[in-house]
């Protein structure tokens, strides 16, 4: 069982105001010694990105982060990210393009040894992009319809920090409840959770539970009791009875196990 904690966050959260869930990443990562490491393979424009969380969590966090631009399979091979990373106290993966994430780094010694920290206790981070790959099944992307519903829905393997669990981004904002209704429909053993932006789930690894911090709301969609599912991937529409559905605003706290909400 992992002892590092996640923090995935649904992108655009805030970077110039009290920045709560960037502190609180910042705050995780103050239980193990060493700075937090940035990678920015997801992101188009990585000295940018890369510098702006750089500068922000050297503010939140007291020391100096180590920026990761692993922009090919040969960097994140490189035998010496081995000790880099065993030096972290946290790894935030920026936003961009979640393809690019876990073609570039899927099965590589820098993937390999990740997952050997954070089951160490390494605070893991992710925006975005670096929340979609958080999952061992992932979104890739979806194209939308005439009617504005979901046609074609393009999925595959994330990093696997979290089991039996789909991730899904930028939720309300983008308008992405038929997909990730979608996604069950078509792996109902899998429970489906959308994070608003400027919003993120806290998850204790070895509780598999998750608090949600931030501004908006966590949606979570379960269809593995549902009593009916008809979906097909070249049909626009579907039908499913039966669904579990929660919305979750800050504080509440879910149980991935139990898949149930946590009440005290």
């Amino acid at each position: 069982m992992a002892k590092g904690d996640l923090l995935i966050i649904g992108g655009n959260e805030d970077k110039t105001d009290e920045k709560v869930i960037l502190s609180k990443f910042a705050s995780l990562c103050q239980n193990r010694q060493g700075p937090i490491g940035i990678v920015t393979t997801a992101t188009a424009y990585p000295e940018e990105v890369g510098n702006e969380y750089a500068s922000l969590f050297q503010t939140l966090h007291g020391t100096k982060p180590l920026l990761l631009h692993l922009d090919s399979r040969e960097k994140a091979d490189d035998p010496e990210l081995i000790e880099q990373l065993s030096s972290l106290s946290g790894l935030f993966m920026t936003g961009g393009d979640q393809l690019r994430l876990t073609s570039l780094l899927g099965g590589t010694t820098f993937y390999k040894h990740c997952i050997r920290e954070w089951k160490e206790g390494l605070v893991i981070g992710g925006t975005s992009a670096g929340a979609a790959v958080m999952s061992r099944l992932m979104i890739i992307s979806s194209k939308i319809s005439k009617k504005q519903d979901v046609s074609i829905l393009e999925m595959g393997s994330g990093f696997g920090f979290l089991e039996d669990v789909i991730i899904d981004q930028h939720f309300s904002q983008r308008d992405r409840f038929s997909r990730l209704m979608r996604a069950i429909a078509l792996n109902p053993q899998i429970i489906g959770v959308g994070i608003d932006e400027n919003t993120a789930i806290w998850v204790n690894s070895e509780r598999n539970q998750f608090e949600v911090i931030g501004e908006f709301n966590v949606s979570i969609f379960d269809g593995k009791t549902s009593s009916y599912i008809d979906v097909a991937e070249n049909k626009e529409n579907m039908t499913i009875s039966d669904i579990r559905f929660h919305t979750l605003g800050e504080g509440a706290i879910f149980d991935l196990t139990k898949r149930e909400l946590i009440i005290s």
